[in-house]
C-alpha cells in the first residue's frame, strides 16, 4: 500500500456549511484506486467519485470526512472556515513543511 500526506476534515452535522469540523494533516495508507484510505487503524471508504479526493465515510462509525491532498499554499479549508485551525500530526511536521509547503523553517509548527 502506498502512503501519502493528506488533509482530513470531519464533516459537522448540524452545521450550515458542514465544512468547519476538526481538521488535520496526516499520513494515510492508500488502497487500490484510492477508494479506501487507512489511518490509525480506521478505514475510510469513498462515497463519491472521482477517486482520491472527496467525501469518505468511516467504516465503523459512519462519520463523514472530506479527504484530499494538502494544498501547497495551505488553503485546505473552505473560505468560510479559514479561522478554524488545521493541525499537523507530530510525526509528519518536518516532511509537511519541507515537501508540501516548501517552508522548512516552520518545521515545528503544529498548525497550518
Amino acid at each position: 500500500m502506498k502512503e501519502k500526506l493528506m488533509y482530513m476534515e470531519l464533516k459537522q452535522e448540524g452545521s450550515t456549511t458542514k465544512d468547519s469540523g476538526p481538521a488535520k494533516i496526516c499520513r494515510m495508507k492508500i488502497g487500490k484506486g484510492a477508494i479506501n484510505l487507512h489511518y490509525q487503524g480506521k478505514t475510510y471508504h469513498q462515497v463519491n467519485r472521482p477517486a482520491g479526493c472527496g467525501n469518505y465515510e468511516d467504516q465503523e462509525t459512519g462519520e463523514m470526512c472530506w479527504i484530499c491532498a494538502p494544498h501547497k499554499k495551505g488553503a485546505d479549508r473552505c473560505p468560510w472556515a479559514k479561522k478554524s485551525p488545521v493541525f499537523i500530526d507530530e510525526d509528519i511536521r518536518e516532511e509537511y513543511w519541507a515537501k508540501i509547503r516548501n517552508e522548512p523553517k516552520k518545521r515545528l509548527n503544529a498548525r497550518t
